[in-house]
This record gives C-alpha cells, structure tokens and sequence, in this order.
C-alpha cells in the first residue's frame, strides 16, 4: 500500500517539475523574442532605438548616452568640444557605454 501511494507521489512530482520545466522555458523564450523586438537599428549613420531616431535627443546639461553614440558624435551634436574635461569620471573617452551619465555645456540645444 505505502508503494503504490509513494509511486503515486513521485509520478506528481515528476507531473509538476515538466510542467515547471516547460513554463520556464516557455518565459526565457518570450523574454528572448521581446527582447530582439527592442533592438536597434541602423539606418545610414543614423542609429534607430524603440522607433525613435537617437540624433533627434535634445542635448540637456545633464545627459544620457545612448547605444551607438560616442563623445565625438554627441559633442559633434551638441556643440561642446570640452566633454572629457567637464566630465573627471570619464576616464577613458574611448570608454563610453549606454547608460551613462554626462554633464554638458551645450550650444546647440536641438540636434
């Protein structure tokens, strides 16, 4: 009697882990897909990013780089040449990634 409850039990067991199986892979599947939707595209030397054109960002005093954008091109846009010097964290200009954070002393307010 205890065996067949215990096999009954185990059979459950293996039930729940597949169907947990199947449900994780189901979400790393769709997080994957969601995930290549938000890439970015380029489009001649204009980069792309969520439907919206990054040369069309407005150049604040504090600003945020952006995928695919570099010192040079956001000084170019901007019209600050002393990037480098404004900013002491960057030590590297070569260095610049997404996300990061840049004080700016713009001239040209609108790309």
């Amino acid at each position: 009697m205890a065996t067949k409850a215990m096999t009954k039990l185990l059979a459950i067991a293996d039930m729940v882990s597949l169907s947990c199986s199947l449900l994780m892979v189901a979400l790393i599947l769709v997080t994957a897909m969601n995930e290549s939707l938000k890439m970015e595209t380029m489009i001649g030397d204009a980069v792309v990013s969520k439907g919206r054109l990054i040369n069309d960002r407005v150049c604040d005093e504090i600003y945020v780089v952006g995928e695919g954008e570099t010192l040079q091109t956001i000084s170019d846009k901007c019209g600050d040449p002393f990037i480098v010097e404004r900013n002491p964290h960057v030590h590297d200009p070569d260095d610049v990634f997404p996300g990061l954070v840049i004080a700016l002393r713009p001239t040209k307010l609108w790309p």
